[in-house]
């Protein structure tokens, strides 16, 4: 390297030496900007560390006037400092001063410098502060020199972001790196949740960047490259895998990522420069991060999730460390924050010790998000970047109701949320007091109000929220957080469980609801361009009719002695429910023959999601028992936009005339043909919904666990013919102006319903 004292690998040695010295954060500092400017023959070093309020603060100098440390501060949109530290990207100039983003402080002497090399400090991809080199000659920085100084920069990164620093700032002025932030999303789960961040896929911490031997180094990164590329490509070759599709596409990313050049080429050269083989794979991850969390292309910012989770597992197989948290280690109050989750990922944690999720992605209607709710987890999705931000035990606030999130929030705030959970509690126990109370509105219509649940952790339930039974039980659960498939025996023991907690109150049991986003770990995916609308639930039941009747054994079975529900999803004609229908008689004859004990009575029923059922009423009434809605798979296909696609997902309002027509239509149907008719999907859980939908007609919902109070609460203060009134005309109204939600929140306020 052209004018430097011993090159790179000479610099990170001796930095290694400074950083080990018992001194303060200050002297360190020092220490370090005179090393860095002999190494690399500058008259000038200098650091500037980005605070909380968004500025960059002179932390050391050598070269400048030492007066301004600490007293100059820039903005990010001033000068060339700035500009390094907003575009995350290093800037080489032999002329610093024509530059047009060139500004002067005249208290830093600087104006007698013409050379200019910055290079961000950053970790995760987010800018810590700049490193600066200055020399009084004009001159052109080489690759290599530029190379050096980011190497240098990710030591003083871990520096910044182990809070040494912090004891140097004046109050209100501390390093970015540990501010407090508040971030929005979008409220996946009601509730609230004060505890500690536990990452779902923890990024690798790397302790260790400076290396001893470099040739060692460079075969740890090799091998580790090698065996990186070895499981990708037995991953390919595993005849479980479908030859083609989303999954296959994803590996087949994975693979290019693996094989790229540029990648290799780079993180070799970081440890060509001194950094040992983890040090450089989180150098080059996190330039590599910096830059695409910039860009605008969503292609590239969606690569950008391979790459992290790429590196990752490079990482993990340079250091020996399995994949995922230590789940036996979890604290007692985990706020889990991930990317994005499957409901059996989220199931695989101890759910007495969650106390919220965050997730980078999420919908409100997908399915690790009605898991949450159905456990009683404040959620909020759609948080930029909150994998690259949030730290494993940073303390965190989830406001599941305001879709917010404060990571490591100030005092005053989370005395705030503390005081807001102690009134929740006392709100909860005014809830409780309603437990016995019938729902009957005020004008005596009773709207029986039942549970949705899955798992054997939602039974106490029943008698804690004083539920009219079970109006959804998704048996699909039990599947998703099983090794294996379950043996009947299994499935058996689980449904006599449900039924002996229920006691006297009804169970709708829901056949199994797979396929689509609800993938089996141990069966094949099959890839569809539309797995929505493709190969799932019942489709996938009657196809597979041993895997139905499995089922519908070992219900009937758990059933004996007592009344039994069961129900078909995703029925999207008569002959479906037909062959459905006849699958149950079967296995009742089967276990007639065999003198096995029978239920009393079997109620077979149809969940209308797919809006052709809606032009079949009549036909599956006179077939079915009973009807149920699932309205969060009926308003997806009803206005054509994927509940599990963010930019689409809440574009429509269910509380709008073409939705509510159409449950208008199920319930009127089910009246003609005096069969009973039940919503279940998340709708019921809103007390604003669950008050137009009792206007509607309807005077049976399922809901999750956590609205049955406020939901009651808001019914035993309604009028529904009076909510009648107000809604009716709006459905008539052909004008297309109806404004349905305002005209009933209005309504709730004149009356008093708490919604």
């Amino acid at each position: 390297m052209r004018g430097a004292l011993g090159g790179p690998r000479v610099l990170l040695r001796r930095l290694r030496e400074v950083m080990a010295e018992p001194v303060s954060a200050q002297d360190r500092l020092d220490k370090i900007v005179v090393l860095i400017a002999a190494n690399m023959v500058a008259e000038v070093c200098s650091v500037y560390v980005l605070r909380v309020d968004q500025t960059l603060e002179l932390y050391a100098t050598e070269g400048l006037n030492r007066d301004a440390v600490h007293q100059t501060v820039l903005s990010v949109d001033e000068g060339l400092v700035g500009h390094v530290a907003r575009e995350a990207e290093s800037l080489a100039l032999s002329d610093a001063q024509a530059h047009p983003e060139f500004s002067y402080r005249p208290e830093t002497g600087e104006e007698i410098y013409s050379s200019f090399l910055g290079v961000p400090i950053l970790r995760a991809g987010n800018t810590l502060g700049v490193l600066v080199v200055q020399n009084r000659a004009r001159r052109t920085y080489t690759e290599e020199e530029i190379e050096a100084l980011q190497t240098t920069a990710m030591v003083l990164a871990e520096m910044i972001a182990s809070g040494e620093l912090t004891a140097l700032a004046r109050p209100g002025a501390e390093p970015a790196v540990r501010r407090p932030l508040h971030l929005k999303g979008v409220s996946l789960a009601d509730g609230l949740g004060l505890g500690h961040v536990v990452l779902h896929e923890p990024r690798v911490r790397v302790t260790n960047v400076i290396a001893d031997d470099v040739q060692r180094e460079t075969h740890r990164l090799d091998a580790a490259i090698g065996k990186l590329r070895h499981a990708i490509d037995k991953m390919l070759e595993d005849d479980g895998l479908a030859k083609s599709g989303e999954h296959r596409d994803i590996l087949e990313a994975y693979r290019m990522f693996a094989h790229d050049r540029g990648w290799m080429h780079k993180m070799r050269e970081a440890v060509l420069s001194g950094l040992t083989a983890e040090g450089a794979v989180e150098r080059v991850q996190s330039d590599t991060r910096a830059r695409m969390m910039r860009a605008s292309d969503p292609y590239l910012r969606e690569r950008l999730h391979d790459l992290d989770d790429l590196a990752n597992r490079l990482l993990r197989e340079l250091l020996g460390r399995a994949p995922g948290p230590d789940r036996e280690a979890l604290p007692e109050n985990a706020i889990i924050v991930a990317r994005n989750m499957s409901p059996a990922a989220l199931l695989d944690y101890d759910r007495t010790r969650i106390r919220g999720l965050v997730l980078e992605e999420g919908g409100t209607t997908s399915h690790v998000s009605i898991v949450a709710r159905a456990l009683g987890i404040a959620a909020v999705g759609q948080v930029d970047n909150i994998t690259g931000l949030a730290d494993s035990g940073d303390p965190m606030i989830v406001d599941g109701q305001a879709g917010e999130v404060h990571l490591r929030p100030p005092g005053d705030v989370e005395e705030a949320y503390a005081e807001k959970v102690r009134f929740r509690a006392r709100r909860q126990a005014q809830y409780a007091a309603l437990r016995t109370r019938p729902s009957v509105t005020k004008d005596g219509v009773h709207v029986a109000l039942h549970l949705n649940a899955g798992l054997v952790v939602d039974l106490p339930h029943i008698a804690e929220t004083g539920a009219a039974g079970i109006g959804l039980f998704r048996t699909e659960l039990q599947f998703m957080i099983a090794s294996a498939f379950p043996r009947i025996s299994e499935q058996l023991k689980l449904y006599r469980a449900v039924l002996d907690a229920a006691g006297e109150r009804p169970v709708t049991f829901r056949t199994l609801d797979i396929g689509g986003d609800k993938v089996l770990p141990y069966m094949r995916a099959v890839e569809e361009e539309n797995p929505a609308l493709g190969w799932r639930a019942i489709r996938l039941g009657l196809d597979r009719p041993g895997l139905l009747r499995s089922q519908v054994r070992a219900l009937l079975r758990a059933g004996a002695g007592r009344d039994l529900r069961v129900m078909f999803p995703m029925v999207a004609a008569v002959e479906e429910f037909d062959a459905a229908r006849a699958i149950v008689e079967r296995e009742l004859t089967h276990l007639r023959k065999h003198g096995h004990s029978l239920p009393e009575r079997v109620f077979v029923g149809a969940m209308v999601e797919v809006p052709s059922l809606l032009f079949q009423l009549d036909e599956i009434l006179a077939r079915a028992d009973f009807l149920s809605v699932g309205s969060n798979d009926l308003v997806q296909f009803l206005f054509a936009a994927d509940r599990a696609n963010v930019r689409v997902a809440d574009r429509f309002d269910p509380l709008s005339p073409a939705a509510l027509r159409a449950f208008r239509m199920v319930a009127e149907a089910g009246s003609r043909a005096g069969k009973p008719i039940t919503l279940c999907g998340e709708l019921a859980s809103r007390p604003l919904e669950a008050l137009a939908l009792a206007a509607l007609g309807y005077r049976s919902l399922s809901l999750s666990p956590a609205a049955v109070g406020p939901v009651k609460a808001a019914l035993l203060e309604l009028d529904v013919s009076a909510a009648r009134k107000v809604l009716l005309p709006l459905l008539e109204d052909r004008s297309g102006t109806a404004r349905i939600r305002e005209s009933l929140q209005a309504f709730a306020e004149i009356t008093g319903v708490p919604v």
